[in-house]
């Protein structure tokens, strides 16, 4: 099996968008759309479940911010916490945000644990752009969420975990299921990485075969 640094994935990300020309957004709508197809299978039936989506203000967040438009859009009762500020996020999860705004969505900017009531919490808190230890308030919250007796679907990584070292600086998500983009993470499996990341799916988002297997 392949696995890939964090430096290998951003490589590749990088070619399919500006060798192939593939739009940045284009990469974050397929990850959205496979994640959300995901945890509608967790979910066992859409209709009536509720889905607590955590989110950060960059591209993991994004990625979260799609899986909530099409979860919305099965009937899943969706809430969306925004950890930070909405005017932070910008470029493609800028765009997402604006789009689930004009939906009928619960958002909600936090700074600190929520009292919440879900069938399925989604981890779009930090995913691969992890840069050092998780700070506060994300490691209250991440935390909180590992306490409560719900499921955790992680986006590409559980957030906290590093994703090249499998360590943890902090508090990291202790996820049941990690659906991770294109290849697993080296960290996935070394050190405290088997403890977070639970069952680890791969999806495909796109990324052209060449780059892929170069």
């Amino acid at each position: 099996m392949r696995t890939v640094s964090v430096s290998e994935m951003q490589e590749l990300d990088r070619r399919a968008i500006e060798g192939f020309g593939i739009p940045s957004i284009i990469l974050m709508e397929n990850a959205g759309r496979s994640v959300s197809s995901i945890a509608i299978d967790m979910l066992g039936c859409a209709s009536e479940k509720k889905v607590a989506v955590f989110c950060g203000i960059g591209n993991n967040g994004g990625d979260g911010f799609v899986v909530s438009r099409y979860l919305a859009g099965q009937r899943v009762a969706v809430s969306v916490y925004i950890i930070g500020e909405k005017a932070q996020v910008k470029n493609d999860a800028g765009i997402n945000l604006n789009i689930l705004e004009k939906m009928d969505i619960k958002i909600q900017e936090i700074s600190s644990p929520v009292t919440l009531h879900a069938d399925l919490i989604i981890d779009a808190i930090f995913g691969i752009g992890l840069n050092g230890k998780v700070k506060e308030p994300q490691m209250s919250i991440i935390t909180d969420l590992n306490k409560r007796d719900c499921p955790i679907l992680s986006i590409d990584v559980p957030s906290g975990l590093d994703a090249d070292s499998g360590e943890v600086s902090g508090e990291a998500i202790k996820a049941k299921k990690t659906v991770t983009m294109q290849f697993p993470k080296k960290g996935f499996y070394i050190n405290k990485g088997p403890e977070h990341v639970g069952e680890v799916v791969t999806v495909d988002i796109g990324i052209p075969g060449e780059i892929c297997a170069a």
